[in-house]
């Protein structure tokens, strides 16, 4: 399968990076295809709602930033994660601007799966990014292949290792 993993922590060596890389390695272990992408290192500005793509644009934004990088990357996945920080009850601020850019083309037409990876230094602040991830899923027809969170004494484990590898596995 063709993955893409947009992963939004401004934290090279962090959490969340260890934990798209664990799933990058283990997807490529597996024989997928898999793209990460650093969103935090992008220049995407959130959606201006001008509408500029459902009018003029024909599907295309308006404004010409680093997302256009991700466009293509986003038709051509089968499988989406988004790997976020939990900064204060919801994803950063760095995956959403990516995730609001495709308005303008409603949904990604290959994409299969979704899976997400969070970490945050404190117990039971997920509800709300897990939310807005089963929305996205259930309005892009998209099952839900996993989620694994990663709390301050979870972070960088064997365990947390085993729960990517089983949602790798459940592709």
């Amino acid at each position: 399968m063709n993955i893409l993993i947009l992963q939004a922590s401004p934290r090279a060596k962090g959490n969340t990076a260890w934990m798209a890389e664990e799933y990058k390695n283990a997807a490529e272990a597996a024989g997928h295809k898999v793209t990460l992408v650093n969103v935090s290192r992008k220049k995407i500005a959130g959606c201006l709602a001008c509408e500029y793509c459902h009018n003029k644009g024909n599907g295309a934004c308006i404004q010409k930033d680093d997302m256009q990088e991700l466009y293509p990357l986003m038709a051509e996945a089968e499988v989406l994660v988004l790997a976020a920080p939990i900064y204060y009850f919801t994803l950063n601020a760095q995956i959403q601007a990516p995730i609001q850019r495709m308005y303008c083309v409603n949904a990604p037409a290959k994409v299969k799966k979704m899976a997400l990876l969070m970490s945050s230094y404190s117990p039971g602040v997920y509800s709300g990014a897990t939310a807005e991830y089963h929305d996205i899923c259930n309005y892009w027809h998209a099952e839900d292949s996993g989620i694994v969170t990663a709390k301050i004494d979870e972070q960088k484990t064997d365990e947390t290792k085993q729960k990517i590898l089983a949602i790798v596995n459940n592709l």
